[in-house]
């Protein structure tokens, strides 16, 4: 059963709905301009970070590239994620951030997973879905194994992550 639904281009989890970035959303990010929309902490550091390297990075504005966590109930963007597009030998990374305002209630795990299985069955030549986080953290660490990646490796300062499509699922 799956974490999400499509709508047009955003995916439906029961309590998120992850909504790629408009041009003019990444502007008022990258120039400290408030939005509406925005909790009281968005965006967070991170958030400016994705924003510059997305200014850079246009091919990470598609359809399985970087999103807006959006709080269904009220509408309220609470955080980003995305995969690094473009996948390289099958692989690609996911990266995510919730502000603190909103952590502590498991969006962070929802967005993940359900991002995680739309690349696994519609990103083209997509067959494994990455993330490393440091061991210093262990929430990120707790969203990672709660968002169904597996721990594959651990060397002391980061700790990999990573969902790999079963075989014989094809894509859809």
């Amino acid at each position: 059963m799956s974490s999400f639904s499509l709508t047009g281009t955003d995916l439906i989890t029961d309590r998120l709905v992850l909504r790629p970035w408009s041009p003019d959303e990444l502007a008022a990010v990258r120039c400290d301009t408030r939005l509406a929309d925005w909790a009281e902490d968005f965006p967070a550091e991170g958030d400016r970070v994705i924003a510059g390297f997305l200014a850079e990075h246009p091919e990470g504005l598609n359809e399985y590239g970087h999103r807006k966590i959006i709080e269904r109930a009220g509408g309220l963007v609470v955080g980003s994620i995305g995969l690094f597009w473009p996948p390289s030998d099958g692989s690609i990374e996911v990266g995510y951030g919730i502000v603190e305002s909103r952590r502590g209630r498991g969006y962070a795990s929802e967005a993940t997973r359900a991002l995680v299985e739309y690349a696994l069955s519609a990103a083209p030549g997509v067959r494994t879905v990455h993330a490393g986080v440091e061991s210093a953290n262990p929430a990120s660490v707790r969203v990672l194994e709660k968002a169904g990646l597996e721990r594959w490796s651990d060397d002391g300062t980061v700790v990999r992550f990573r969902r790999v499509r079963a075989a014989g699922v094809s894509q859809e």
